[in-house]
């Protein structure tokens, strides 16, 4: 979830012959790699339909939003490197603040300052009210189309696409089986093109059991994404007269201690609420060994560990934790998306070029530009 370098060497995968009319797409997920894709698609004038099983849109771009104030759980923070990128947050500059991080620390395996990290060589940005913003914003012409001058477009939520296959009426489209949040079950056709903005082990499960894509299925071996547990943390009685805050001086540290690699103030972001609340991703390897442990006992052994680290001995009023299977690619497709012409069958995500928001971003730009 931390911001590396994507690979500078970009492929792409063949691009289909030339739409000439209208189509119809699914996009599954609704992060920011499928919204990007089928944003682009709408503006060229198809037909999208968007399917995420969340109650909403953002992906590891959610907040979770609680009674003493929202968590950044997924990604915290992004940058901007492509002129793409930089240009479409033109149209969302309400929903973006910059983040001065000049105040994180590096940390040894013990949670004591190591050193100050250098200054950042390029602007951090985040979402308001939190990471989620961004996406939300984007998403609106998707979610809410009758606003926007009735634009082909409509989003499911809730829902879990398990299987795709051929239409039954007509064979040459698609049509998804899918679940709602009730367990009801569902058959939507009527599909040219079928998009997978979704993790990279989710999209191979879902076309193999589809009995689709072998080669797209074999292209995703080399993939590697690692898990990240995360604990969201908030001290409400810290907020009390001639007390700024809580604990350490400093608002976000990058760790080495055995169970911690990330820790934020979410409070220190701009556009947030006031209430003292911490964010604390475990390390990869960390996650992976304890991936199928009970959340309460990876709680308290979280817990343990942002106390050792920030020297915050008090029990939080709000501790909850969340795991993400897929939180941190560690080893990218190396190309921004895959694409089978002859199936009209696509992939897309941050894993195709790293981990970092913006490589989510043009993946599923590049995928729209693709198809079309």
């Amino acid at each position: 979830m931390n911001n590396k370098k994507a690979p500078s060497t970009r492929k792409t995968s063949a691009k289909a012959p030339k739409v000439t009319e209208p189509l119809h797409f699914a996009v599954i997920g609704a992060g920011m790699a499928g919204v990007a894709c089928a944003r682009t698609l709408l503006q060229a004038g198809h037909r999208v339909s968007v399917f995420e099983k969340s109650r909403g849109f953002g992906g590891r771009m959610s907040t979770r939003r609680t009674e003493f104030g929202g968590f950044d759980h997924g990604a915290q923070y992004f940058t901007v490197r492509d002129s793409r990128f930089a240009r479409v947050l033109l149209t969302a500059q309400a929903q973006v603040r910059p983040w001065s991080v000049s105040t994180v620390r590096v940390l040894d395996a013990f949670g004591h300052v190591l050193a100050s990290a250098p200054p950042p060589t390029e602007p951090h940005f985040v979402a308001v009210p939190g990471m989620s913003g961004l996406v939300n914003h984007w998403a609106q012409p998707l979610a809410q189309p009758e606003l926007h001058g009735h634009l082909p477009a409509r989003t499911f939520t809730g829902t879990r696409v398990h299987h795709i296959e051929r239409d039954a009426l007509h064979p040459e489209q698609w049509q998804l089986r899918a679940e709602d949040a009730d367990g009801g079950q569902m058959v939507i056709g009527g599909f040219d093109r079928v998009l997978l903005a979704v993790p990279h082990m989710q999209a191979h499960d879902l076309l193999q059991s589809s009995g689709l894509a072998p080669d797209l299925r074999r292209s995703l071996t080399e993939v590697q994404v690692a898990p990240c547990w995360t604990l969201m943390v908030a001290f409400p009685n810290a907020m009390q007269p001639g007390l700024a805050h809580l604990g350490p001086q400093w608002n976000a540290a990058r760790s080495t201690h055995h169970r911690i690699s990330w820790l934020a103030r979410e409070n220190s972001k701009p556009g947030r609420e006031r209430i003292e609340r911490w964010t604390v991703q475990a390390s990869p390897a960390w996650s992976y060994k304890h991936l199928e442990d009970d959340a309460e006992r990876v709680k308290a052994k979280l817990l343990k560990g942002f106390a050792e680290i920030t020297g915050i001995r008090a029990a939080p009023p709000h501790a909850v934790v969340h795991r993400w299977r897929y939180a941190q690619t560690q080893t990218p497709l190396g190309r921004s998306h895959l694409f089978d012409p002859a199936l009209g069958i696509g992939l897309c995500g941050d894993w195709c070029l790293g981990h970092r928001v913006e490589d989510a971003f043009v993946s599923g730009l590049e995928l729209a530009l693709a198809v079309v």
